[in-house]
């Protein structure tokens, strides 16, 4: 299995769908998740993404990835427990008390975390980040330096990621020990790496630029001139569903 946020081939339907259809689609089916309040209807959107991911065989990274989320989220629901008291008293606080309205609030925000975040996730596992460049540039009209920017950004993540992995895979083997002496220790061993790891992917950005022109990217033009990227029937569904999604997330943010 690639790492995270790393490329991983499939036939599956998300895998060839245009990855302008992919963004957008993800990008209403996240926002779905942010209009709406009603925790079953988040539910049904997180089993939803995980239905997704089995469809292209990403069950397991998405599982991973919901673990991080959750992890990340929990931090903001005890934040959101201890600081908004709402429902019936469950325990006193010295500034107020901890509610079932609260409770209830934190795990909202936990579900819709976690249910926004897999679909977007998986349009970065099940697309190259060179054809989520070229797209937005021919389908959008976006001016390359800015389409190229951020997938840059987006493929810093794993580069450093794995490039971390690498260094510190090479150092245990020199004897080095991470895991011993407790947090302090594994950062302060950590952070002279940064540095020079920082400097190394930053070069690799900027040959991955050059690499782009060489194959038929003219930066000038902002045009490629090797693929084009067309729209297809099962773009505009997906697109369709998750807009109706979206939606039925306001018409139940309105009434509720």
């Amino acid at each position: 299995m690639s790492s995270f946020l790393e490329y991983v081939p499939g036939t599956s339907p998300l895998h060839r769908m245009n990855p302008v259809a992919k963004l957008a689609a993800a990008a209403a089916f996240a926002l779905a998740c942010f209009c709406s309040s009603n925790l079953a209807f988040l539910a049904v959107l997180l089993a939803a993404g995980f239905a997704l991911a089995a469809t292209c065989g990403m069950v397991r990274p998405a599982i991973g990835l919901a673990k991080a989320v959750f992890a990340f989220s929990l931090i903001l629901a005890v934040v959101q427990v201890l600081t908004t008291p709402s429902g019936a008293v469950l325990v006193e606080l010295p500034w107020g008390y901890v509610g079932t309205g609260s409770l209830l609030a934190a795990l909202t925000t936990v579900v819709r975390l976690v249910a926004a975040a897999i679909p977007l996730f998986l349009v970065f596992y099940v697309t190259k980040m060179n054809d989520i460049t070229n797209a937005v540039v021919k389908v959008l009209h976006v001016p390359y330096k800015y389409a190229f920017t951020f997938t840059s950004t987006i493929h810093f993540i794993p580069m450093f990621m794995n490039d971390m992995k690498g260094i510190m895979e090479a150092q245990t083997a020199r004897g080095v020990e991470f895991d011993a002496g407790g947090i302090v220790r594994k950062v302060r061993l950590m952070v002279p790496l940064c540095v020079p790891l920082l400097v190394s992917s930053v070069r690799k950005t900027n040959s991955a630029a050059i690499a782009a022109e060489v194959r038929g990217f003219n930066l000038r033009t902002r045009t490629s001139g090797y693929k084009d990227y067309p729209l297809h029937a099962e773009d505009f569904v997906a697109l369709a569903v998750c807009v109706a999604v979206l939606a039925a997330a306001i018409v139940l943010a309105v009434v509720g």
